[in-house]
């Protein structure tokens, strides 16, 4: 695909106060999760990179990072195309922190034994700390053993000279091992996700203890690196950004503006797939933030285009392609135009996107991998590299305001990808009602902002019911509620029972054509938050 990134987030000119002076670099083997080791390292305050693992020493030298982790990854280090690195990056005098297969490759390449693990480890398990470490400082000895998240299916089985073992579990004797003089440090579970209780603790000790970092990296400095890399990259020219009317969107179109100015024309497309009265909504309060919002209804020519589809990935390529044809058309309309801005976010891109393959393509999204293969337009992302959350840290930089900040996601496909099977306008409105009802009911409960994300999912079946004394045949809707702190991981939430009945009864009674809800009880993974 030949689209210029002209933007992947706040890596540019340094000055005085950039937080790039201590940074951590991250050397990604693939795994699904070396984004959230990034925002570990990012929530404590350090600026850190993510590049592949390949780049070479002479590069890493050129980085000068504060210390290295390498991550985890699918591969074995016996496999014929595993990924690998040269044992110069451990003489480069920084500390180094292995997750997972990152430990099994420095141990396989210090002359360690690493074989397949009779019991592979998927999950929570429990780790006993057997010596004193400064990479477990200051955990607590009670309870003797700590929850962590496993997930491998080879085992170090003996050690490289030189290294010590640190923590063990019932299946696993060096579930962490040390060289400490050399400052390298191993980990066979996963500190970067939410399920290890003492994983932050793990970062920011080898941050602050072992690498000697300091709390430099913010939202404000990060707003204020980016606004600057943005009119250095677009100069004098125009750009348009893609507007949805979520925090994404509007948080990319508030930083362009700041950089650009009345050059930026924000771009709102209603492609026919939004929630109930969003059109009207989102336009209010983007006027009121002061963006000169073009607003173009599409709804027709989408539906249109996706007639008869039912394949979740058809229906993602073609609202991206259609999306990208709207915005070069009103482009045309607004007079020469070389940029287009849009809120793309990490979670979308690591779903999207295989990087040289060990990691495994989830599903495409709308705005990365829906994209047609030649564009017009050259691509600002300026979110490209942070979650949810830290976009609404920026939001809040920007002075949005909270219902705006802490509006639930809502995908780029819109409703397309929560009806399974054909989209048509009369699911549509079936889905809206049902949808309107359940962010009703968790606003009115008070649990809107409790809870990531809470949505209807419209099903391809229908069910026999009773309501008065007549047969029904109908459709089924799935409730679908999580909790979540970046979307690379959920869990389903444990609603009341009341409020679940609720939203029950007022989808059954007051949305024509349903009979049967569901309540989703799925986490993520193994299910995505999204059912397409």
């Amino acid at each position: 695909m030949d689209i210029k990134q002209t933007h992947r987030g706040a890596d540019n000119t340094l000055n005085k106060d950039d937080p790039k002076k201590e940074m951590i670099l991250i050397l990604d083997f693939g795994s699904q999760t070396t984004q959230l080791i990034a925002r570990r390292v990012r929530e404590a305050k350090v600026y850190c990179e993510i590049h592949p693992f390949n780049i070479g020493i002479d590069r890493i030298r050129q980085i000068s990072p504060m210390g290295i982790i390498l991550s985890g990854g699918p591969s074995s280090v016996y496999d014929s195309d595993a990924p690998a690195i040269s044992t110069d990056i451990f003489g480069i005098g920084v500390p180094v922190l292995g997750i997972c297969y990152g430990m099994q490759l420095f141990s396989h390449l210090f002359g360690g034994r690493v074989e397949k693990s009779q019991k592979r480890e998927y999950g929570p398990a429990s780790i006993e700390i057997i010596n004193d470490t400064p990479l477990f400082s200051g955990i607590a000895s009670s309870p003797a053993l700590h929850r962590v998240w496993m997930s491998h299916g080879d085992k170090i089985e003996g050690l490289p000279n030189g290294f010590s073992p640190i923590a063990r579990t019932d299946y696993t004797p060096y579930a962490a091992i040390e060289a400490r003089e050399r400052r390298i440090f191993g980990v066979q579970f996963h500190p970067e996700v939410a399920h290890t209780e003492i994983g932050k603790e793990i970062i920011e000790n080898f941050l602050f203890l072992i690498c000697g970092c300091r709390r430099l990296w913010n939202m404000h400095s990060f707003v204020e690196m980016t606004v600057k890399e943005i009119r250095q990259t677009i100069g004098s020219k125009r750009c348009i950004c893609a507007l949805s009317g979520g925090v994404d969107s509007t948080v990319t179109a508030l930083i362009v503006a700041r950089a650009i100015g009345d050059r930026l024309t924000p771009v709102f497309v209603n492609n026919g797939l939004l929630r109930k009265n969003e059109a009207e909504t989102v336009l209010k309060f983007l006027n009121a933030l002061g963006l000169n919002v073009h607003y173009v209804d599409a709804s027709k020519r989408f539906l249109k285009r996706l007639q008869g589809i039912a394949d979740p990935e058809r229906k993602r390529k073609i609202i991206g392609e259609e999306f990208i044809k709207v915005f070069e058309e009103e482009a045309g309309k607004i007079g020469q135009v070389d940029f287009l801005a849009q809120g793309t976010l990490y979670p979308d891109v690591i779903e999207s996107v295989s990087f040289k393959g060990p990691s495994a393509t989830i599903k495409s999204h709308h705005n990365v991998g829906g994209l047609p293969d030649a564009m017009k337009l050259r691509l600002i992302e300026p979110l490209r590299e942070l979650f949810k959350d830290e976009v609404r840290n920026v939001a809040i930089e920007l002075g949005m305001p909270e219902d705006l900040v802490y509006r639930h996601p809502f995908p780029g496909p819109g409703l397309a990808i929560r009806i399974i099977g054909e989209v048509t306008e009369a699911r549509l409105n079936i889905l809206r009602e049902a949808d309107a009802i359940i962010i009703e009911e968790l606003k009115a409960s008070e649990w809107y902002r409790k809870v990531w994300q809470g949505f209807a999912v419209l099903l391809p079946i229908k069910t026999v019911g009773v309501m008065g004394d007549e047969r029904t045949y109908d459709n089924v809707v799935a409730v679908r509620v999580v909790n979540s702190i970046d979307a690379m991981t959920a869990d389903w939430t444990r609603l009341p029972y009341d409020l679940l009945s609720r939203i029950s009864m007022r989808i059954i009674n007051e949305v024509h054509g349903i009979n049967r809800v569901c309540y989703d009880i799925s986490s993520k993974p193994p299910a995505t938050i999204e059912w397409e």
